[in-house]
C-alpha cells in the first residue's frame, strides 16, 4: 500500500465495476435464448413467458454467477496458499474426484434397485461433491498433513492421474453413460436451478467469510515461511482450514456447472494486472472477477451458435487459456525490454 493509499482506491473502483458488470449482464441472461427478448416483452400477460425467464434464464444466470464466484475465490485461496501463480482450484484432484464421482453414479445406476435408490438420493451432484471432497482428503492422507507444500502438490498431481485413470477405466467398462459424462465434463450451466442457486449462494457467502478471516496468514505467506511464523500465525492450523475453504468452494462450484476450465486460474491473475493488492484483499476481487468471466462467458455460449449452445467450459478453456498466453507474451516483451 502506497502513501497515498491509491490500492486500495483502486481495489474499490475495480469491485464497483465489477458490480456494475455484473448486474449488467445478470439483465442480458434473462434475455439470452431461443426465444430472444420477446420473453421480457412479455412477462406480465404471458405465464409461458414469465415461467422461460424466472425459471429456467434467470436460475441458470445466477448459478453462472455463484459458480464464478466460487471458482474465483479457490483460484485465489490456492495461489496465496501455494505461493504459485499456476495454481488452480483443481489442483488437489478435486476435478478428477468428481468425474469418478459422477462416472461411479451413472454406471451404478443400472446395477441393481438398492444402488438406484441409494444414488437417486444422493443424486449427480451429490456425487460429485462427495468425489471431490474424497479426493483432497485422500491428497492430505499421501502428503502426510498439510506442512509441506511441494509434498502436498505433488500428492495433488498423484492423485489427479490416478482418479483421472481410474474414470477412463469406469466410462471403458460402461459406454452407455460416455454421453453424459461428456456433458460434465465439458461443463454446463443448463440445468442450474433455484435450489442450487440458493446453495451455491449459501457456500460462497461462508467461504468468503471465512477467506477474509484467515487472510493474514495469506498476506504472511506472501512474505515467506519462515516470515510468516515469525509473525506467531498458526500455519499448520490456518492452512488446513484454508484447503477447506478451498476444496469446499471447488467442489460445490463442480458439482453443480460441471469441470469448468480456466476461470479459477485467470480470474487472480486478471485482478493483479489490473490493480496492486494484497493476497487478502485478492481473494474477494477474484470472487467478483470469477463471476462476471463465466456468466459473460455462459452468455456467449448461449448465443455465438444459437439456437444452439457451446458448452461453456470449452468457451473458458479457449478464452481463458488465450489470455493467459497474451499475458506470457507480453511478460516476456517487457523482461526483454528491461
Amino acid at each position: 500500500m502506497t502513501p497515498t493509499g491509491h490500492p486500495p482506491r483502486q481495489g474499490r473502483v475495480l469491485a464497483l465495476v465489477l458490480l456494475l458488470a455484473s448486474a449488467v449482464l445478470l439483465l442480458l441472461g434473462m434475455g439470452v435464448g431461443s426465444t430472444g427478448l420477446e420473453s421480457l416483452a412479455d412477462m406480465q400477460r404471458d405465464p409461458q413467458a414469465w415461467q422461460i425467464v424466472w425459471d429456467i434464464r434467470l436460475p441458470r444466470s445466477v448459478g453462472a454467477w455463484l459458480a464464478g464466484a466460487l471458482l474465483g475465490l479457490a483460484g485465489a485461496v490456492a495461489q496465496g496458499l501455494f505461493r504459485n501463480p499456476l495454481a488452480d482450484p483443481y489442483l488437489l484432484g478435486s476435478a478428477s474426484g468428481a468425474s469418478l464421482g459422477v462416472a461411479l453414479a451413472m454406471a451404478l445406476l443400472g446395477v441393481s434397485p438398492l444402488a438406484t435408490e441409494w444414488l437417486a438420493r444422493l443424486g449427480l451432484a451429490g456425487a460429485a461433491f462427495t468425489g471431490a471432497v474424497l479426493a483432497v482428503l485422500l491428497t492430505l492422507l499421501l502428503a502426510q498433513g498439510v506442512q509441506h507444500t511441494l509434498r502436498l502438490l505433488l500428492a495433488g498431481v498423484v492423485v489427479g492421474v490416478v482418479l483421472g485413470a481410474l474414470t477412463s477405466l469406469a466410462l471403458l467398462l460402461s459406454p452407455g453413460i460416455m454421453q453424459a459424462m461428456q456433458s460434465f465434463m465439458l461443463g454446463s450451466t443448463s440445468f442450474v436451478a433455484w435450489p442450487a442457486c440458493v446453495l451455491m449462494a449459501a457456500v460462497a457467502l461462508f467461504t468468503l467469510v471465512a477467506a477474509w478471516v484467515m487472510s493474514p496468514v495469506l498476506d504472511g505467506l506472501a512474505l515467506g515461511e519462515s516470515t510468516a511464523q515469525s509473525l506467531g500465525l498458526p500455519l499448520p492450523a490456518l492452512r488446513a482450514a484454508l484447503i477447506g475453504v478451498l476444496a469446499l468452494a471447488t467442489g460445490t462450484a463442480v458439482a453443480q456447472t460441471g469441470l469448468i476450465a480456466f476461470v479459477g486460474l485467470a480470474a487472480p491473475h486478471l485482478v493483479r494486472s489490473l490493480v496492486k493488492t494484497t493476497p487478502g484483499r485478492l481473494i474477494g476481487l477474484a470472487s467478483l472477477t470469477g463471476a462476471v468471466l463465466l456468466l459473460a462467458a455462459d452468455l456467449l455460449a448461449r448465443s455465438v451458435l444459437a439456437p444452439r449452445e457451446l458448452p461453456v467450459g470449452v468457451l473458458t478453456a479457449v478464452l481463458g487459456g488465450a489470455y493467459l498466453l497474451w499475458l506470457m507474451h507480453r511478460q516476456g516483451v517487457a523482461g526483454r525490454r528491461s
